[in-house]
Order: structure tokens, then sequence, then C-alpha cells
């Protein structure tokens, strides 16, 4: 690694420092993550084994919530084992090149999830604006072409930016005060002019979320109007009941997202504090995912008492 003027020209790797100001007692909050990373793993494992064996559950919004389920999973595994080996082993250095694939891994993943609550929202819509048609509209072709183009979009898009930062030679620093690879993290240690990779980070996102956000409330406000037309109040109550978990889970990922989006662009939050809402918005969603819809669904309730008992008695 070569040092000019206090800087650094292509270095090859980088210092993850894990969370500034809390690293005395980063060891202990790394088992509070490693306990939402093995909900989230364990949760979502079981959403994978049941759906596609419950024929009940062979319907389009069981079909998302088990890509969502795979998403999650992913997300867990690309940002959890650095996290952890830096938390209890002291493990900050990383190769550049693994931290901007890590970097990619996890802004892509966040948009897959993000695409598929909006498929999600489409998928409600249907059910309950076009109840006749839901089945001739959502037909099977159709559901995986909707997750081949969450997926196609998400990868282009976050694949711009690990390739602007590769345009990127010069470096004021190669310590990352994060735990884990965020881009305006790897972005802000750059000694040149960052605006095109600043500016393409809010685009991104933007189109993205901004896209899916946007449509999301506007699939909810057709919802809404569809059932509040609705005569009977039971008819209302069960139209409404269907989009709850769906509504839950799409109201904390969005207002985690922003949060952590916006504040490290345009806030003056402390960077701890920061790290670990950006940490929480990353990991808390994945564990809570199975939970919010395993409570739900009748269905998905019974088979998981029944792996369970059937584990409790295979060891008795």
């Amino acid at each position: 690694m070569a040092s000019v003027n206090m800087s650094y020209l292509d270095p090859t790797t980088l210092m993850l420092i894990g969370i500034p100001g809390l690293q005395d007692v980063q060891f202990w909050i790394g088992f509070s993550f490693f306990a939402i990373c093995l909900v989230a793993l364990l949760g979502n494992t079981i959403l994978l084994i049941i759906i596609p064996t419950e024929h009940s559950l062979h319907q389009p919004m069981y079909v998302f919530l088990a890509v969502l389920a795979a998403t999650d999973i992913g997300l867990c595994v690309a940002i959890a084992p650095k996290m952890l080996a830096i938390f209890w082993f002291g493990s900050c250095s990383m190769a550049f090149d693994a931290c901007l694939a890590q970097l990619f891994f996890i802004h892509a993943l966040q948009g897959m999830e993000s695409g598929i609550l909006l498929a999600m929202a489409f998928d409600r819509y249907v059910a309950i604006c076009d109840p006749l048609r839901h089945a001739s509209i959502l037909t099977p072709s159709i559901l995986v072409t909707m997750v081949l183009v969450v997926a196609i979009r998400a990868m282009v898009l976050v694949g711009i930016l690990p390739i602007l930062i590769k345009r990127l030679h010069l470096f004021h620093s190669t310590v990352i005060a994060h735990s884990y690879c965020e881009h305006m993290a790897v972005v802000k240690l750059a000694a040149e002019d960052i605006r095109v990779n600043k500016t393409c980070g809010l685009l991104v996102g933007f189109t993205i979320l901004g896209f899916d956000m946007i449509f999301i409330f506007i699939s909810y406000i057709l919802i809404f109007q569809a059932v509040f037309h609705l005569h009977q109040k039971e008819a209302r109550l069960t139209a409404f009941n269907t989009c709850t978990a769906h509504i839950f889970v799409f109201l904390e990922f969005y207002i985690l997202a922003f949060f952590s989006f916006f504040s490290h662009r345009f806030g003056h939050v402390a960077p701890s504090t920061h790290i670990l809402l950006s940490t929480i918005y990353l990991l808390v969603p994945p564990a809570l995912n199975p939970i919010v819809y395993g409570v739900k669904n009748k269905v998905i309730r019974k088979r998981v008492a029944q792996i369970f008992l059937l584990n409790r008695h295979s060891q008795q």
C-alpha cells in the first residue's frame, strides 16, 4: 500500500472498527445481534421448509413470503459473520474487494426486500380490489417474472455503486467507522471528488426505496377505498385483517430504512447511534418478518408447533 501526502493510493485492505465510541462494550452488544441473527435464521428457514411443503400456502402472498425469507437469510449471512468477528475477536481488517462485495450484497438484498414488499402490496391490491381475477392475474409465470425483475433491478442498480468506488484511487484513510461496509461509509474515505458517488447513491436509493414506497402507498390507498366501500362490517374487518401483517412489515422496513439512509447524508446523529440503528434496520426486520406472518397464519403456526413437537418426541 503506497502512501502519498498522508493519503493511500489504491489500498488493498480496509479496517472496520465496529461501533465508534462503544468499542469497550461492543463485545457484549455482539451477543444481542447474535441472538437476533439466530431468530432470523431459524424463523426464515422454517418458513422455507413449511411454504413449499404445505399445499394450502401455494398462493402468491406466500410465494413472495418465501422469497422474502430467502432474502432475509442472505442479509444475515452477508453482515453477521464479519460484524461478530469484529466485536468478539477484533478481526477488523478486510480486503478492499471483499468490502465492495459485502457492500453490493447488503444493498442489493435490501433492494430485493423492498421490491418483494411492493409485489406483496400488489398481491393484496388484486386480492381485495379484483378477487375474481386474482388467480388469472397472478399466475405462476407472472410470479416468477416479478421476482426476476425485482432481483435484476436490485443487482443492476446497486452494481453501479461498487463500480464507481473502484474508479477512486486516492483515499485519506483506510479506517471505516462502521461494523460493515456501507456505501457512504466507504465513499467518505476517498480523497477525491465523490459528488458522482453521492449523487448515484441517492438516485439508486430513491429509484428502489422511493419508487417502491410510493407505489405501496398508492396500493393501500386503493385497498382502503375498496374496503370502506364494503357494506358489511365483518367483510371490512376480514379484508383489512389480510393486510395487517404486510402493513406492519412495510412500516418497520421503510421507517428504519429512511432514517438510516438520510441520517448518514444529512443528519447530525452520533456515529454510534447511527451504526446501531442501521444495524438494527438490517437485522431486526429479518427476525420479525417470520414471527409476524407466523402469528397471523394458522397453517404456519400449526406446522411450526408440529415441527417442535416432533423434535421433542424424538429426543424423548
